[in-house]
């Protein structure tokens, strides 16, 4: 895109906040480092190590560490590391135990009334019953000793993704609760809020996950979303009043400083849009080989700071990676996330408002339920200005002219992203725009004219460059969001479209689970029942957010007796 060309110097040095991590995390990347060096490349993941708990206190491991045998070339012996590690560590993992989720029935009352094929109905059992194998709390030990563990004390029963991820994500979280729901598993539910919660009393947000090297970023916030989703369900009063601080703390969070950013329209009118921008500019510790191996070319000091920055910023995302936040595709190292406002992310922030506007409102706190539909209509007016695309039927994200230096920033129609990704058709998921019913025309249009829709889903992009949140991999929050955008709004074509991408997606991941006998986190949409790949980790089973959507697809939709389930 040629508009990036245009960025000045001032936004290539980095000069944004940065919040510490702890010695602990910084021990174990040194451990990390000394293990790719010893063990090679095959089958090594550095999220491991980070994710391990010492046994002993952290300056008798680090003593015992240096005191290691180093060959001339300074690695360690594979039976020295190997010993050292069963020495002085617990197992990854191990910080967290099994726990029965405490609303769980193998056939709750009411389950899926609308899926008639007997098929369908017995693999969404097997999917409800999956919840019991992703079900943690926190160990007594890491409460008794949290200093010894990356892992975050959280005060309730989590749900975990699956596989290589053994802590609770934020935006993961929406679409667990979705699944849960369906589920009737309602105090589960809740105790994903109250966890979400306490990150945001101890930290001001929520981290991205729940680990001492998570806490300089966030992720999509969606907790609004989780609360009102509960709300509608249970009718808790308790938990809407419980969250309501927490969630003005958090939008505090995303609107101020450097989230914030100021763009004057065509017609002189300021807007305050958002963009991700994580507090850190060092390699992330849970891939920090990774990164450090990435930026091995960048010479200069602040350019790799800044190169970092943008990697944490795009992991902030929840597109961690993608096309769409690089300069010259597909190369990593022109990663500029803090250079772009987002059309995903605005559209969460007004679900915020709209959603505080609303929770508010049922406390009978009316001048705060006031305040945030001012707010959520100044947005809606910003998104519809900055980012709507009338054309393309679509909205674009934003490139910043500079990401540091001016504010407010004249909006030139050049900076808007041309390119097609499934996050240009997220803000029909938000009441305000899937209400329009001659908007939803024009967007499921161009939905149809794409490029993303296929056999067995929607793409995240159109560029299959090797990184997953790009071609031909599919994400569960994606499908969903659009289905969801389509199936609430009036037209029956746009209903009908919503159906058709739901079921695509219940076959694919059906198939695929006949196949594997397991969820996985990303499917290949162009071939049913396959999952997806690429990225820097191999592909991950479970899945949350997997086995959320597709119970959620089942609840609204169904399936007929007569229905075929398998790949047509």
């Amino acid at each position: 895109m040629a508009i990036t060309e245009s960025l000045s110097n001032c936004s290539s040095s980095d000069t944004g906040p940065v919040i510490p991590t702890t010695p602990l995390v910084t021990f174990l990347e040194r451990v990390q480092e000394a293990a790719l060096k010893t063990f090679n490349e095959t089958n090594f993941d550095p999220k491991f190590y980070v994710d391990l708990s010492l046994k002993l206190d952290l300056s008798t491991t680090e003593k015992a560490f240096d005191e290691l045998r180093k060959s001339a070339n300074g690695s360690l012996s594979v039976e020295g590391l190997k010993g050292f590690i069963e020495k002085y560590f617990e197992g990854a993992g191990n910080d967290m135990v099994y726990i029965e989720p405490v609303d769980f029935v193998p056939e709750p009352e009411g389950f899926l009334p609308k899926v008639e094929n007997p098929e369908v109905r017995a693999w969404a059992l097997e999917v409800h019953a999956l919840w019991k194998n992703l079900s943690r709390k926190v160990s007594d030990e890491v409460h008794k000793r949290p200093e010894l563990n990356t892992i975050l004390p959280l005060p309730e029963q989590v749900m975990i993704p699956g596989s290589r991820f053994r802590e609770v994500y934020y935006w993961d979280s929406y679409w667990v609760i979705r699944g849960l729901l369906a589920s009737k598993m309602h105090e589960t539910a809740k105790a994903i809020v109250t966890n979400l919660i306490y990150l945001i009393e101890e930290y001001g947000y929520v981290l991205n996950g729940a680990r001492a090297y998570y806490t300089n970023r966030s992720q999509p916030p969606l907790l609004s979303a989780m609360v009102h989703a509960i709300y509608s369900r249970t009718g808790d009063m308790q938990l809407v009043r419980k969250s309501l601080p927490a969630l003005l703390k958090e939008y505090h969070f995303w609107n101020s400083g450097i989230h914030k950013v100021t763009i004057q329209d065509a017609q002189s009118c300021n807007h305050t849009l958002n963009r991700y921008y994580a507090m850190w500019n060092k390699p992330r510790p849970e891939s920090s080989t990774i990164d450090t191996k990435s930026a091995s070319n960048i010479s200069n000091v602040s350019e790799k700071q800044h190169f970092y920055r943008e990697v944490a910023s795009a992991a902030e995302s929840g597109w961690d990676f993608s096309t769409r936040w690089m300069r010259n595709p597909p190369d990593l190292t022109t990663l500029a996330t803090t250079s772009i406002l987002p059309v995903d992310l605005n559209a969460y922030i007004l679900r915020m408002e709209l959603d505080i506007a609303f929770l508010a409102k049922v406390t009978g706190d009316n001048s705060t339920a006031e305040h945030f539909l001012k707010a959520s209509q100044a947005r809606k007016e910003a998104i519809k200005s900055v980012f709507w695309n009338a054309e393309m039927g679509q909205w674009l994200d934003y490139w910043l002219n500079d990401s540091t230096c001016q504010e407010p920033q004249t909006w030139e129609a050049s900076n808007r992203n041309q390119n097609v990704f499934a996050s240009n058709f997220i803000p029909l998921w938000i009441e305000s725009f899937h209400s329009d019913k001659s908007l939803v025309k024009k967007v499921m249009e161009s939905l149809k004219k794409s490029g993303l829709l296929h056999a067995a889903g929607i793409a995240t992009s159109l560029t299959n460059s090797g990184e997953q949140w790009d071609f031909p991999n599919g994400w569960a929050p994606l499908q969903h969001m659009i289905v969801e955008g389509l199936g609430r709004s009036e037209s029956k074509k746009a209903r009908s479209a919503a159906e058709d991408i739901a079921v695509r997606w219940i076959r694919t991941n059906y198939v695929g689970y006949k196949k594997t006998g397991t969820m996985h986190e990303k499917y290949d949409v162009e071939k049913c029942g396959e999952f997806g790949g690429g990225g820097e980790y191999a592909p991950q089973t479970g899945f949350g957010w997997s086995n959320g959507v597709v119970l959620a697809f089942l609840e609204e939709f169904g399936w007929p007796q007569d229905r075929k389930i398998g790949c047509e």
